[in-house]
């Protein structure tokens, strides 16, 4: 699998709402940073919990890719989510994720720049 693919893959896995897709993107012990400057999330551990809680919130829940760059094992990603909450509102956010990744083309480390509390305070005006 190409590194596009992969992350194609972990993206789709996330609006689909779908943990096993996404876990299959992902290395043994990858680390997630999401966003940057929260504690890391590993993805074994903490996957149920995160899509638990993308499930009970969410009715929907979309990232667009806007640009991608590959070099080497490396990718960044600039995006714009989309997410409805199970209420009905509607709230957007921007960010850009750097991706590394291993020999196998699975995920090692994600690192993802956006601001989380403004995108949880549009869903709660």
């Amino acid at each position: 699998m190409s590194i596009e693919a992969t992350i194609s893959n972990y993206y789709n896995s996330l609006a689909a709402m779908n943990p096993d897709g996404w876990l299959a993107t992902l290395a043994d012990n990858a680390v997630i940073y999401d966003p940057v400057g929260k504690p890391p999330l590993n993805p074994e551990k903490d996957s149920i919990k995160l899509f638990t809680i993308l499930t009970t919130f969410y009715a929907k829940f979309e990232i667009v890719k806007e640009s991608l760059f590959v070099v080497n094992n490396e990718a960044a990603v600039k995006w714009k989510m989309t997410v409805i909450s199970k209420n009905g509102r509607e709230a957007t956010a921007e960010g850009i994720t750097t991706f590394e990744l291993n020999e196998a083309d699975k995920i090692t480390q994600v690192k993802a720049y956006w601001d989380e509390n403004k995108l949880k305070a549009q869903l709660i005006r």
